[in-house]
């Protein structure tokens, strides 16, 4: 695994971002610049497992919510491999790996830092699709009411 770290600065308030973040339809939004059709499965709630799958391609992990401060962190401890119809195990791509959301504010501007442990194979991948990934959220923050 290799530790990736990104981070931007956002003109918007933390829960405003954090909601653009976990909002299922911004969520979907944004992550699919990461992988087409992901989705999340689960609720944030710490000590509990999520799912983060691909609805393209079935594949995804189920992750254990190891901290959650809402509007702060949140991060991620990657359990297992899965794909999305049954409980198949597929290869342990990211088993292991971490993922964390960490969001600061100053002067009504966020900046959302995440660090993230991706397979050495994805590392290309990751910095080109990423920073994406972040400028959607920040569109998204600075523009889109979240419900």
């Amino acid at each position: 695994m290799k530790e990736l770290q990104f981070s931007i600065e956002i003109n918007a308030g933390k829960e405003k971002v954090w909601d653009t973040l976990w909002n299922d339809d911004t969520f979907r939004d944004w992550a699919n610049f990461i992988d087409e059709g992901t989705y999340m499965d689960g609720e944030l709630v710490e000590g509990k497992d999520v799912r983060f799958i691909s609805s393209v391609n079935g594949y995804g992990v189920t992750s254990r919510i190891a901290k959650l401060i809402p509007f702060h962190t949140v991060l991620f401890r990657h359990m297992v491999d899965t794909k999305e119809r049954g409980t198949e195990v597929r290869e342990d791509e990211w088993t292991g790996g971490t993922e964390s959301y960490l969001l600061s504010e100053t002067g009504g501007d966020t900046i959302l830092t995440v660090k993230m442990d991706v397979p050495i194979e994805m590392e290309e991948l990751f910095n080109e699709r990423f920073p994406m990934a972040l400028g959607r959220i920040k569109s998204l923050a600075e523009t889109k009411e979240v419900e």
